[in-house]
């Protein structure tokens, strides 16, 4: 029996991995002969680089970055030597949660930081970029990450830009020259599930400006400044990318990805899975496991299992998804390729408790569910695992 063992991570409860490895106690305990391939997944979010780095044997790695304000700080990402693959999380360098609420301001924050992660992954040979765009507190389209890596931002004057948003509303010109050559032999993979273009009322800084601590009259500054932005840029490159869906992705960095890079930019999930080839892996399967803290109907957008039910959906394999919450609506998912939705807490209890002892439920409930299914079935000759 060959299983395919490819959650999310459970929010607050289990990495991905850790996800993996509960799910491999509890089919052990039934089929200990079984041929299991570890295939920790995200959707292009907070785990990502984790998940994809686990996923292919690679390493995680530190650099030397800053936060949005120009912090110092030691920033993690995956590289998989082997394939010459980085896997970068923007919230790494320039996250959300690396400022604090009240020092939050998207008219001085800069995407510098992922600059630094980039530069970091060329030194090392990367050829290949994962970035996941999710999480950022910046609202720069880019330009810090781009001034970083050779751009020159220059006002009228031919002086150079300062870091942050608001400094767009000066660009007079962009001058590419100095560019690191590096980057015209990097393919880059953009994970991200934000559709938005870089500006107008459904733009980066009308939708998003707000959680990144943006006033009303911030928003309005920080659009008009991404506007004069998005002209440049294409006058400079040649793309024209300001409408483009996932422009305004992670205050506007899809678009200087998708400008100035050899860029793709697809669902999280996709890219993942596409990365660790997951429809590769699961050639022969008998059974698919999932998973992911919460399953309802808004799982049928793009979330991980969804993704996951997809792929195997293509290769006539069945999946079972375990939840720590089934919601409204999940029913809906056995339209579309699962076979199984399998709640974890075993017993009524406080939130607290039931994410401490997820893994152990996770593994309960998978040894459960292998039971079920060894009911009848006849002894099998056993597989040598598979421990990737």
């Amino acid at each position: 029996m060959k299983i395919v063992l490819a959650p999310d991570s459970f929010k607050e409860s289990m990495t991905a991995q850790e996800a993996v490895q509960a799910m491999s106690r509890g089919v052990r305990t039934v089929f200990p002969d079984a041929e299991l391939v570890a295939a920790p997944m995200a959707d292009g979010g907070e785990g990502t680089a984790a998940a994809l780095t686990a996923a292919l044997g690679g390493e995680h790695v530190t650099a030397a970055a800053h936060d949005a304000l120009g912090r110092p700080i030691t920033a993690t990402y995956g590289y998989v030597a082997a394939e010459r693959l980085a896997v970068i999380e923007v919230a790494a360098a320039a996250g959300i949660d690396l400022v604090a609420p009240a020092e939050r301001d998207p008219v001085r924050a800069s995407s510098a930081g992922v600059g630094r992660l980039l530069l970091d992954a060329l030194d090392r040979g990367a050829r290949r970029l994962v970035v996941g765009l999710g999480g950022s507190v910046t609202n720069d389209g880019g330009a810090g990450m781009l001034q970083t890596l050779g751009v020159r931002l220059l006002d009228a004057d031919g002086v150079e830009l300062a870091p942050g948003g608001g400094e767009l509303a000066r660009l007079a010109d962009i001058d590419v020259t100095g560019l690191d050559p590096r980057l015209a032999d990097l393919h880059v993979e953009i994970a991200s599930d934000v559709t938005n273009p870089l500006c107008g009322p459904d733009g980066a800084s009308a939708v998003f400006g707000p959680q990144k601590g943006a006033t009303p009259e911030m928003v309005d500054q920080l659009d008009r400044a991404l506007d004069v932005f998005a002209r440049a840029v294409a006058s400079a490159t040649g793309r024209d990318v300001a409408d483009r869906p996932g422009a305004g992705a992670a205050g506007g960095l899809g678009a200087a990805f998708l400008a100035f890079f050899d860029a793709d930019l697809r669902p999280g999930v996709d890219v993942v899975m596409a990365a660790a080839r997951l429809e590769e892996r699961m050639a022969g399967a008998d059974l698919v496991l999932t998973g992911e803290g919460g399953v309802d109907a808004q799982t049928l957008r793009g979330k991980t299992p969804f993704g996951v039910a997809r792929a195997a959906s293509r290769h006539g394999v069945p999946v079972i998804a375990f939840a720590g919450h089934v919601g409204e609506g999940a029913e809906l998912l056995y339209d579309h390729g699962f076979a199984a939705i399998v709640p974890i807490v075993g017993s009524v209890t406080d939130l607290p408790t039931a994410l401490t002892r997820g893994p152990a439920n996770l593994e309960r409930a998978v040894e459960t569910v292998c039971r079920v299914l060894a009911l009848g079935r006849p002894a099998a000759p056993g597989r040598q695992a598979v421990a990737g």
